[in-house]
């Protein structure tokens, strides 16, 4: 199975969050997963290709080549394959279309849009893919509070927390993705209390 993984880039962050990134990483590898990742090598990112290179996994980079222009990302260059694009825009859809499946990690900004809009994508009926939230250290305990606020106050009207899964460890994100089974739901047309 093909597995994105968004993260952070930072190399700022707390080493818990490498560290486990990293380990899940490596155990993906190991049963036999690639990883097609935004191609940073520092932060997450990194994490999630060190750990897919020593678990012995294919890796796909996805990186924007003014990226590399204006330096604004030092880049994991032991990819087996490195795509450059013109745009952000192109990454993701790059991204989104080699995947079989999501793993949000902690992140920022970036992160964030990542998830939105693959979430987005499967609300619209565009994928029905696995989607993960690596709530480690309950870093996306607060989003989820957000998103049953948002809900309660009917900005969305769907079964959005249906969509994804939350978990704070490896073995419950690599369970979950390799038993997914695509529900081929109508998101768009199930309301709650349906």
């Amino acid at each position: 199975m093909k597995i994105c993984i968004f993260g952070a880039a930072s190399a700022h962050i707390d080493k818990l969050y490498i560290d486990e990134a990293e380990a899940l990483s490596e155990k993906l590898a190991a049963r036999g997963h690639s990883l097609v990742f935004g191609a940073g090598a520092t932060g997450v990112m990194g994490a999630a290709a060190r750990g897919f290179k020593r678990g012995g996994g294919f890796i796909h980079g996805v990186i924007p080549k003014f990226f590399i222009e204006d330096g604004i990302e030092l880049i994991y260059d032991d990819c087996e394959k490195m795509t450059y694009t013109e745009t952000m825009s192109e990454r993701k859809k790059i991204m989104e279309d080699d995947a079989d499946a999501f793993i949000i990690a902690p992140g920022g900004i970036g992160t964030f849009e990542e998830f939105f809009e693959v979430l987005t994508l499967k609300q619209l009926g565009r994928h029905d893919k696995a989607m993960a939230l690596f709530n480690i250290n309950g870093y996306y305990d607060d989003l989820e509070k957000f998103m049953h606020t948002v809900t309660e106050r009917k900005f969305i009207t769907f079964k959005c927390s249906e969509m994804y899964s939350v978990f704070d460890n490896a073995d419950g994100i690599i369970n979950y993705l390799e038993n997914y089974v695509p529900r081929g739901t109508d998101w768009r047309k199930l309301k709650i209390g349906d």
